[in-house]
């Protein structure tokens, strides 16, 4: 499965206006298609799989342990109550609703993003207040939820330990929401509009399941910008707030581990929201269409696959000593250090490569026009980024001790996830920069760790 959290790029897979003539080209040339994840075959197996592993996660979260018991998966995972799927599916809508209404109606910047790949040099404006919109939903969720008492409106805060009670039939209701959406934008995909490369193979499956359209639209208000970052981060983000909630309930007191999980992936989501336009360059705006992968992705797996740490510290917490919890400090400090440093250095020198910070980089000029760094963070590894990323996820599932392999499920496939995404950067950039990409390699030879690998 493709990225299915925020990860910035490199410098190295961005279109900069000198290079949107040329990504025109394959449109222009019949070139066999090239299918990415097993063809149509994988991608319907992906279709059918990723649904049943979602709810087993959950499922697996709330014991604590992995069962090979089907009878049980199916039967716990969700509480099979017709009604209370259709609230769960309501207030899911009502959730997505509430996010379009802010990013409608909250001040906005309106940043314009990488030139299309139809050869005008058009470019599509983006209304970036998603970390206004991360800060109001935290508000409304801690203190402003608004409810009747005594015939008066009041505020407090939100039943969060809703989210606990339900979070299997959530997860199955976000499954049904992504199912309805990818079907309406495949649909859609048909009445116009221009097409992703990768999604227009014309056998149905693999196109719904890539997306057909690159950037589906209604009016101004752009589907994949907003699906890529809001509903599922900010949900992740509260449902991690649900989990403190029930905690403290059952044990009168939040623990260390708790605390810190929270912490740590609160500011995983802060800085995601903070760097909102740094998503436009990235290839999920600029090159993948937006299908079933890209919204179930966004909206089902991200926000109950990445809250498992804080889902399984409610009831199996492991008490974690001071030293021990130090340590994981110092882990998450390093991770955040390098993934936040490489990128920040990486989009420094892209706004001005004289700049006082950057200027004394050294870089690869390409005949492209663009330039490549190989100093710096970028010197050290192809994927110096991915590596803190990584690292930062591994402090994570630390926090939940190591009785159960459950918690280390997100080390385990982000370490997939990124070897996969890191080889399909590496063919999408010899392809675009030719030789200038092989001789890059030979001043860079590290992809993820300096002098290892």
């Amino acid at each position: 499965l493709r990225a299915l959290s925020y990860i910035p790029y490199s410098e190295s897979i961005t279109l900069s206006p000198m290079t949107a003539s040329n990504a025109t080209n394959p449109y222009k040339e019949k070139e066999p298609f090239v299918y990415e994840f097993g063809g149509p075959i994988g991608a319907l197996l992906t279709v059918l799989a990723l649904p049943p592993v979602l709810l087993t996660l959950t499922y697996y979260a709330s014991i604590g342990h992995i069962s090979l018991d089907p009878t049980a998966i199916y039967e716990s995972s969700f509480s099979h109550d017709p009604s209370t799927f259709l609230k769960c599916f309501i207030g899911l809508l009502v959730w997505f609703l509430f996010l379009v209404v802010l990013e409608r109606f909250l001040p906005c910047e309106f940043v314009q993003g990488a030139p299309l790949p139809n050869g005008n040099g058009k470019r599509l404006t983006y209304r970036i207040n998603g970390h206004l919109a991360f800060w109001i939903t935290v508000l409304v969720a801690s203190s402003c939820f608004p409810v009747m008492q005594d015939g008066r409106l009041q505020f407090s805060s939100a039943p969060l330990h809703l989210l606990y009670d339900y979070y299997g039939d959530l997860s199955l209701a976000a499954i049904a929401w992504c199912s309805i959406l990818s079907v309406y934008l495949y649909i859609k995909s048909f009445s116009g509009g221009i097409l992703a490369k990768g999604g227009d193979s014309g056998v149905a499956i693999y196109d719904f399941f890539i997306g057909r359209e690159l950037n589906p639209r209604c009016g101004s208000f752009d589907w994949k910008e907003f699906c890529e970052l809001r509903p599922g981060l900010i949900g992740w983000a509260i449902l991690n707030m649900a989990f403190v909630t029930v905690q403290k309930e059952k044990l009168g007191y939040v623990s260390g581990s708790m605390i810190l999980v929270n912490v740590f992936q609160g500011i995983y989501v802060w800085d995601a929201l903070y760097q909102e336009r740094a998503i436009l360059t990235t290839m999920d705006i600029t090159t993948d269409g937006f299908g079933f992968m890209l919204v179930f992705g966004d909206m089902a797996w991200v926000p109950f696959t990445y809250s498992l740490q804080a889902r399984y510290l409610v009831d199996h917490d492991p008490n974690l000593g001071i030293y021990a919890l130090m340590g994981i400090i110092f882990t998450n400090f390093v991770g955040y250090s390098i993934f936040r440093g490489a990128n920040s250095q990486k989009d420094a020198f892209r706004r001005n490569p004289d700049g006082e910070d950057v200027k004394h980089l050294q870089f690869l000029q390409t005949k492209r026009g663009t330039k490549l760094l190989t100093s710096g963070f970028w010197g050290m590894a192809r994927k110096i980024n991915y590596t803190g990323d990584w690292i930062m996820g591994l402090s994570w599932c630390m926090l939940c001790g190591f009785e159960s392999l459950v918690p280390y499920f997100y080390a385990i496939y982000f370490c997939i996830l990124l070897i996969h995404r890191s080889e399909r950067d590496d063919h999408m950039c010899h392809v675009k920069y030719g030789k200038d990409w092989d001789e890059y390699k030979k001043i860079v030879p590290y992809r993820f760790i300096p002098g290892i690998i």
